[in-house]
């Protein structure tokens, strides 16, 4: 079942699109170029900068401002007595549906525990027992093991992030901040050659520019922010993932978009990021009551409240239909004050601040947008279809989640992949040709107000239950944004002016077209993908993985194909290529959709 021999990449082709942009008034050489300042890009950064390779880091926000820095429950790995790699793997399969690259798993959870040993040598500080001084180690959904450990009691991500921007800045890494990246440059053969970005505001660098490297490291995090609510940060656009599509690359599995179970609900109209109540509450004791206050987990799974995050999410969506409400309650106010201020002291401030004390009252929760499952399709070293772009984190598809990501499991493999990735960059240096080669904008840029539409439509058509019905609608709406753009530069020579919220809605746009065709294409409920109209897991048709990319051939043309099993084949032979799918060509006869770039 497993492929561990999945090779690298030997062929790439663009798209021929980009997005409209200046050209880039200065530029930098390196040898590997990160875009991200997450676990994933942090790491990788540094272990290829330990082995001399000259580093640039690109980050969208502040260094210290990436995604990771959000994340409250922790990292999981197989580090306590008792508990094994063995166990860790078959929690990830289950928790997956049907849908993990085994041999994928396999690497994360035997080679997490090291990793998580590396991250402590390198600076980062977690919570340890008073009595042992051994780390603490939590439970979470989906884990039959206290395996999760955690720093700052509910804020681990923030504590791993300072941890490796202190060792980045000792390093002497050379940054790059409030930066977007656009596009991938890509040589003569088709090998990446670099990437251009836009530096908003003032600094070394200034406007648009280009970062020289045959080495491309994608860690841009996730694409929460093609929904109304979300916990992801307002950066979160998807930038990663579309610039992979334009280069030519394959992404996989992007309908399945996690909806954490519990965030906290701020009413019917908020919109943006939105406080996260993290898993790890429920994995103290905390337990889920309906508007009468009764329990509702028990009974639907063996481990009620703790059950994988794609359950507890559709039970909380039964249930919120069952009494006509829009939200429901996680109820803590057994932990007492003394454990609220100790343990999740960042969620404990977090309501508060939102009128809401869970010392005493229950917390309204409803799920919210919270991690992309799929991304840009990678081998076991981080390897895309476009030689010298590797992917890393949240932006990636590595096969390790599945169609359900199990808790704490997204940390663990940032670390455990951008390490993949360094070492064979450092073993297997990616070859340069020279400066990328400029292709012309083709396709207009989205207005910025074209976001919170994007956002709207995503929301109401490909939230958590979906049909026929709600995606199809969500495509043509989709498609409208798009056709009206292009109408006004075809005919009028129009289009919106290139800057930071264009480039954005842009991109988001992009994502969401995949989104749902992906998910219109999908027959089934599996995961976090629920199909109302096919409320019942197939195996026999559908575990397997649906892959997509830009036409090369068709301009704006969106190609779907499908993997013959749930094991990822190697990224040496890309599956989508236009009109066949080499593993099951039956499958493309229809796939081919307008996509705006």
């Amino acid at each position: 079942m497993s492929t561990p021999g999945r090779g690298p990449a030997t062929a790439g082709t663009s798209t021929g699109i980009r997005l409209h942009a200046p050209a880039p008034g200065w530029s930098v050489d390196a040898d590997v170029v990160v875009v991200g300042s997450g676990v994933a890009g942090l790491t990788a950064a540094l272990r290829c900068a330990a082995a001399g390779r000259r580093t640039v880091v690109v980050t969208k926000a502040r260094l210290d401002d990436g995604s990771t820095r959000w994340a409250q429950g922790g990292i999981a790995a197989a580090l306590g007595d008792g508990d094994t790699p063995e166990q860790h793997l078959d929690d990830t399969l289950v928790a997956g549906a049907g849908l993990c690259d085994e041999a994928a798993v396999r690497l994360l959870v035997t080679e997490g525990p090291d990793a998580v040993r590396r991250l402590i040598a390198e600076g980062a500080v977690f919570d340890t027992s008073a009595e042992t001084g051994e780390i603490e180690l939590t439970r979470e959904g989906g884990h039959h093991r206290r395996r999760i450990a955690h720093a700052g009691g509910d804020a681990t991500g923030a504590e791993i992030s300072r941890a490796l921007v202190e060792a980045v800045q000792a390093a002497g890494i050379e940054t790059v901040e409030n930066a977007l990246v656009l596009d991938l440059l890509l040589d003569a053969q088709g090998r990446t050659a670099g990437v251009t970005l836009h530096v908003m505001g003032e600094g070394q660098h200034d406007g648009v520019g280009a970062v020289h490297a045959p080495a491309v490291i994608l860690a841009t995090g996730g694409m929460g922010q093609v929904f109304s609510a979300t916990t992801n940060p307002s950066v979160s656009t998807g930038d990663g993932v579309a610039l992979a599509l334009r280069a030519g690359a394959e992404v996989s599995d992007l309908e399945f978009v996690q909806f954490h179970p519990t965030v906290l609900f701020l009413g019917a109209d908020a919109e943006g990021q939105q406080p996260l109540v993290s898993e790890a509450v429920r994995g103290e004791g905390a337990y889920l009551v309906d508007a009468d206050g009764v329990r509702f987990m028990t009974g639907q799974h063996e481990l009620a409240e703790l059950a994988p995050r794609d359950i507890v999410a559709k039970g909380i969506m039964r249930r919120m239909q069952e009494q006509g409400t829009q939200h429901m309650y996680l109820d803590a106010r057994h932990f007492g004050a003394e454990m609220w201020e100790q343990r999740f002291p960042t969620i404990l401030a977090a309501c508060r601040s939102h009128g809401i004390d869970p010392v005493t009252e229950p917390i309204p929760v409803a799920p919210a947008a919270h991690y992309a499952s799929g991304g840009v399709r990678t081998d076991l070293h981080g390897r895309s279809t476009v030689p010298g772009l590797y992917a890393c984190g949240e932006v990636a598809c590595t096969g390790v989640h599945g169609a359900n990501r199990l808790a704490s499991n997204s940390l663990l493999e940032g670390l455990v992949f951008a390490e993949r990735i360094a070492d064979d960059i450092i073993g297997n240096p990616p070859v340069g040709t020279g400066p990328g080669i400029p292709v012309p904008a083709t396709g207009p840029l989205q207005p910025a107000e074209a976001r919170y539409e994007i956002q709207r439509i995503m929301t109401d058509g490909a939230g958590v239950l979906r049909s026929a019905e709600s995606l199809r609608r969500a495509a043509a709406a989709l498609e409208a944004l798009y056709a009206t753009a292009l109408t006004e530069l075809e005919t009028r020579g129009k289009t919106a002016v290139p800057g930071t919220e264009t480039w954005e809605a842009t991109n988001l746009l992009c994502v969401a077209r995949v989104l749902v065709a992906a998910a219109q294409r999908r027959a089934e409920t599996r995961g976090c993908h629920w199909r109302e109209d096919h409320p019942d897991r197939n195996d026999t048709d559908w575990r397997r993985h649906l892959v997509v990319r830009l036409s090369q051939t068709e301009r704006r043309a969106l190609v779907v194909t499908s993997t013959d099993s749930a094991d990822f084949p190697s990224v040496r032979v890309p599956l989508s290529a236009d009109g066949t799918d080499s593993t099951d060509a039956t499958d493309s006869t229809d796939s081919n959709e307008s996509l705006e770039p």
